[in-house]
């Protein structure tokens, strides 16, 4: 039987990559543990067991006389709470067996003559417990080394507290806080997910994982565009906003290779597998720049910007946009604003052309030439007009912006940012103004900058 034993023992060594010595080593604590249980038990033994044949036998152990026994220091230990100080007793010291030379502690062979049923119920106790610690410790060690990887399971318990996942070897656990609001988790519908932590347990590594973090749609790309695997394409940031909207940032790190065009695939093919993974959840793909305005201008796609006036101190960025795209560049309940600036890491300031244009000198101090504010015509190109606004208008000295003041003047109220543009164009002023003298804008860039 304890020949049987050994050979078990070493069988696990093989197939569950447990060292034997270590188990070897918890069977002869155990054995001995049993052995105080029985009667007449001597106060100091140890359990030896060969390596060889397997028998297992008790010595008593007698320290030499007239000496101290020799002890392993003793930790400090605290009285638990609720308990009287008068009745609590400290735990026994432990013998440093390890301090005496062989010959001097004198050894009696003490074994029960039913040691052999006590070392079989032992020993299976022992074998079952070790195997099952080291199965939890090898999950995980596996598992730890995974986090922020996503993984597939299958749905196996859902309710409005968490939704257990099988992921094969063991169950993850997704919280409420890490579900998307709107979806379902059906038991037994395949999800992906990303794990965030690992924890350790006495009934195995409890695996955390989520379907909010903005891991999920970095690590979905990763799966899906052989560039970002390569390297070719990197994913600089990512803005979640979990169900509703995503942006990322992307970079190519190889010339001639667009990395755009490599996250939405052949006829969006790359981009619409991460869609459907994430159920329907829309995502804005976005070229990084490492210039400010044209960074943020693209943050807030899918609208137009017309300018970006940025403060570099602050970190502050005024947008401006036309008339006719200032609800998208904010979108719903400000989404689109608010994930453009997770997106940048810039404070935004989005206004439309007709509230820019009308207000007062005060509020163009982020856009000022010499200490004064900047004339707000616009230029054939595109631009705004580089001049100082003179004091008391919007405009500047140019004999053609000069006559939009004088139109201002005769309307009672700043011109719209459509009314601006229209005057850039060729006989633009004569169209919204009916004067027959009107000059260009368009031919004064660049004049008095």
């Amino acid at each position: 039987m304890n020949r049987e034993i050994i050979e078990a023992i070493k069988q696990i060594e093989r197939e569950k990559g447990i060292d034997a010595e270590t188990l070897l080593i918890a069977l002869e604590d155990a054995l001995l543990a049993a052995y105080k249980k029985t009667p007449d038990a001597a106060e100091h033994a140890r359990v030896e067991i060969d390596r060889d044949s397997g028998d297992m036998r008790v010595f008593q152990l007698l320290p030499p006389d007239g000496e101290a026994l020799r002890v392993l220091p003793q930790p400090e230990f605290e009285i638990p709470e609720g308990v009287d100080p008068e009745d609590f007793e400290e735990p026994e010291p432990e013998i440093d067996w390890d301090a005496y030379a062989d010959e001097e502690i004198d050894s009696i062979d003490v074994t029960p003559d039913n040691f052999g049923r006590i070392a079989a119920m032992t020993a299976k106790q022992v074998i079952y417990q070790r195997i099952r610690e080291a199965e939890r410790e090898l999950m995980y060690d596996e598992y730890v080394d995974r986090v922020g990887d996503v993984v597939t399971g299958i749905v196996q318990q859902s309710d409005h507290r968490y939704t257990l996942v099988d992921l094969g070897r063991v169950e993850a656990l997704l919280p409420e806080s890490e579900q998307v609001s709107g979806e379902r988790y059906d038991h037994g519908s395949r999800i992906k997910a990303v794990i965030t932590e690992v924890r350790s347990s006495t009934k195995g590594p409890q695996v955390i994982v989520s379907r909010r973090a903005d891991q999920l749609v970095k690590e979905l790309f990763k799966l899906e565009v052989p560039e970002m695997a390569d390297g070719l394409v990197e994913i600089r940031n990512v803005a979640r906003e979990a169900g509703w909207r995503s942006k990322i940032a992307v970079i190519s790190n190889a010339q001639g290779v667009d990395p755009v065009g490599a996250c939405v695939g052949p006829r969006g093919s790359r981009v619409r597998m991460v869609v459907s993974e994430l159920r329907g959840e829309k995502i804005d793909i976005i070229p990084f720049n490492d210039e400010p305005a044209r960074y943020i201008a693209k943050a807030l796609s899918p609208a137009r910007v017309r300018e970006v006036l940025v403060d570099d101190e602050n970190r502050q960025a005024t947008v401006i946009v036309p008339d006719d795209q200032l609800s998208l560049a904010i979108g719903r309940e400000g989404m689109n604003a608010k994930l453009a600036a997770r997106l940048t890491g810039w404070r935004i300031d989005i206004k439309n052309e007709s509230t820019f244009a009308s207000e007062g000198s005060d509020n163009f101090e982020e856009d000022a030439v010499g200490g004064k504010a900047r004339c707000v015509a616009v230029l054939r190109n595109g631009r705004r007009c580089p001049n100082a606004a003179d004091e008391g208008t919007h405009f500047c000295a140019i004999p053609a912006h000069s006559q939009l003041a004088e139109l201002e003047a005769e309307l009672g109220r700043p011109l719209t940012g459509d009314e601006l543009q229209e005057a850039s164009a060729p006989e633009g002023l004569d169209r919204i103004s009916g004067l027959t003298e009107a000059g260009d804008p368009a031919t004064t860039d660049g004049e008095g900058s």
